[in-house]
């Protein structure tokens, strides 16, 4: 082999080993969030989720700041080794159970809150799911829409009562609804919302629930507008959870899944923006925003369309009110 084909090699092997190295960084974002110095000692946090992912950590940061913090969780073996672990470091960590596919246990959740809490200071609407397979839920809807959209509208419109009195007490409330980068691939099937008729595209279905969550997000801001109760979305990054548990990985996906993981965030860095619209008070004014690494960005022009937000609203409230 001559020399310039050596060289060539070389060359080339130094640019891929760069443009991974710059694709990790771009992944990675910047780390803003954990980095904030503010105490939450005596501040209600809940958070739907929380026993593992990215809820985990922010879990971690939010108790090691004081806070109270009370996990919504589906798994509550996982979610109670999470506060066995937790509770060793002299933080207090509470668990609740939540099924978020299922109204009545949202209601029921819900209403335990609203008998057991004086306020909810910040309310994290985390938990979600990722590409399932079409299945629906017990009442009916389609299990991505129900889990990452309408059981978060159902709870936040439950336990709006405590928000609104941690507002009265001065402890400016905030709700953290987290979304994807998803959204801008999705539409609202206004007519087949549950996927009934047309024919089942897992990515397509998430990222219609993704694009709801901006929505959800954007009227709630203009609904508490006032209030003293800000709202934010947010888009974690790619990150290295289960959520990917559903998908089917072909064996070259599998084998380049460890250099995946690499380049992506971690949970921990996936956490970063949603501590950041936790504890940066200097994004108060900007209610109803979304963020991507720890900074505003323009989501996309089907989540700003305020008819479709209102019209999401109302849809919403006649979906679980109907079943």
């Amino acid at each position: 082999m001559s020399l310039i084909w050596i060289l060539a090699i070389v060359l080339f092997l130094i640019c891929v080993l760069a443009s991974l190295w710059l694709l990790r960084a771009w992944c990675h974002g910047q780390s803003a969030g954990s980095t904030i110095k503010k105490r939450l000692d005596g501040k209600v946090v809940v958070i739907t989720g929380g026993n593992g992912g990215i809820g985990k950590e922010v879990v971690r940061d939010l108790a090691a700041r004081g806070a109270r913090v009370l996990m919504l969780c589906r798994d509550l073996t996982k979610a109670n080794g999470v506060v066995e672990e937790f509770q060793q470091l002299g933080w207090t960590i509470e668990v609740r159970k939540i099924d978020l596919a299922s109204l009545a246990s949202i209601k029921t959740c819900a209403l335990d809150l609203l008998q057991s809490e004086p306020v909810i200071d910040v309310l994290i609407n985390n938990a979600g799911v990722m590409m399932t397979s079409s299945t629906k839920t017990e009442d009916g809807f389609d299990l991505q829409l129900m889990a990452n959209h309408l059981g978060h509208f159902l709870l936040t419109e439950m336990l709006m009562p405590l928000l609104h009195k941690s507002a009265q007490m001065g402890h400016q409330p905030r709700i953290i609804i987290l979304s994807s980068v998803a959204h801008a691939w999705g539409s609202i099937h206004w007519d087949d919302l549950n996927w009934e008729r047309t024919r089942y595209n897992s990515l397509q279905a998430y990222a219609q629930s993704k694009l709801a969550n901006i929505l959800h997000a954007q009227k709630l801001a203009r609904v508490l507008d006032g209030s003293d109760v800000t709202v934010f979305c947010v888009h974690p990054g790619i990150v290295d959870t289960n959520l990917i548990k559903h998908l089917e990985m072909s064996f070259f996906m599998r084998c380049i899944s460890p250099l995946a993981r690499w380049i992506i965030k971690s949970p921990a860095q996936g956490a970063e923006t949603t501590l950041f619209c936790v504890l940066e008070d200097s994004i108060l004014d900007r209610s109803g925003s979304y963020f991507v690494d720890c900074r505003e960005q323009r989501p996309h022009s089907r989540a700003l369309m305020e008819d479709d937000q209102d019209r999401l609203w109302i849809e919403s409230m006649r979906l679980i009110e109907s079943a």
